[in-house]
């Protein structure tokens, strides 16, 4: 069986990789910091003109059709450049739950406009303290006790909350669920608030590969420059284990990574603990990535000119992110240890 990207998947990754890297530098990431909202509408359409948007919205409501698995190299791109817009909120966890919800009526409202990139709408987990990107929403998707609710923005309160990553806009978001509109309630909405944490921890995953890898080459260009007794010390051994070490971590992790993403595209039982067994692995390493980033760069790495710092602190936000490591590790566990787990030819973690 053949598990590789396709060669379609693979040119538009690439695609999407040359965009982001041309549109999303530090810079221009800086400049949002200053702004009011952190987010930039132009860039959003950007996005939504590439396809981006549209990439898992069923073809009926105007998208293509797609699953996780297609998406999962892209996570990585965003990564890459730390994207602070909600593209995979609303691609990865509103789009699949509009979809899902079994309200025809709220799909056909949203899911056309989502694809068109006139919409964000962003889903709000109680496995999150706060909701990322709430402000900028059109839409809010929020469980309380068990139960979904969509909500618009006048429906909603909203209290900034500040993040170590200054990319990150979080908030804690109040409502009357007695005036809000309850789409799912019971097993069924259980069903889907798993759902969707699964795929935002695929997201963050995803993500942090591409910020390990991010932190790998500003190391390695820094290290090309920086001379000590003469030589760059990128050519000392012990700088280039630092790195090495990063770089062989980073490629064992994406083959989790990527069953996980087939996973939860082709609904595999088992789906839940390959996405736990991926976000393990890929927030490990970004932590590497990041402590011997700061190592190379001495001092330098903790100032704030250095770009070092943006993708560093956005590798730490993602810890909590969708669950922090405690509650992933005992997903893990508690499939290696059932009963049986472990016996049966028919029996794969």
């Amino acid at each position: 069986m053949d598990f590789t990207f396709s060669e379609d998947q693979l040119l538009f990754r690439d695609s999407v990789r040359d965009f982001l890297r041309a549109e999303i530098t530090p810079q221009r990431n800086r400049e949002l910091w200053l702004t009011d909202t952190g987010r930039c509408s132009a860039l959003w359409q950007q996005m939504a003109d590439m396809g981006l948007c549209a990439l898992t919205v069923p073809e009926q409501y105007g998208g293509m059709g797609m699953s996780e698995l297609d998406f999962v190299l892209l996570a990585e791109e965003t990564g890459y450049v730390a994207l602070s817009e909600p593209l995979l909120n609303t691609a990865l966890l509103a789009t699949p739950l509009l979809r899902d919800c079994g309200h025809a009526a709220l799909a056909a409202q949203w899911l056309p406009r989502i694809a068109s990139g006139d919409a964000r709408v962003i889903v709000g987990l109680e496995i999150n303290t706060l909701v990322e990107d709430a402000h900028c929403a059109d839409l809010l998707i929020l469980e309380r006790n068990g139960a979904l609710y969509a909500l618009t923005p006048d429906q909603v309160q909203l209290r900034e909350n500040p993040s170590v990553d200054p990319g990150r806009k979080l908030f804690a978001v109040e409502f009357d669920g007695a005036k809000a509109e309850k789409i799912a309630e019971g097993e069924g909405a259980l069903a889907l608030i798993e759902a969707a944490c699964n795929r935002g921890a695929l997201a963050v995953a995803a993500q942090a590969l591409g910020l390990a890898q991010r932190m790998i080459d500003i190391s390695v260009q820094y290290t090309s420059e920086r001379k000590q007794f003469g030589a760059p010390i990128g050519s000392f051994q012990a700088v280039k284990h630092h790195m090495a070490n990063v770089a062989y971590k980073l490629e064992y992790a994406k083959t989790p990574l990527y069953r996980a993403a087939y996973s939860l595209a082709n609904s595999r039982p088992q789906a839940g603990v390959h996405v736990s067994h991926a976000k393990l692995v890929a927030c490990e390493v970004a932590d590497l990535a990041a402590k011997n980033s700061i190592q190379v760069h001495g001092a330098m790495g903790y100032t704030w000119e250095v770009d070092l710092h943006m993708f560093m602190k956005r590798a730490w936000a993602f810890n909590s992110s969708y669950g922090a490591a405690g509650f992933h590790k005992a997903r893990v566990a508690q499939r290696i240890f059932s009963d049986g787990a472990l016996l049966g030819a028919g029996n794969t973690f």
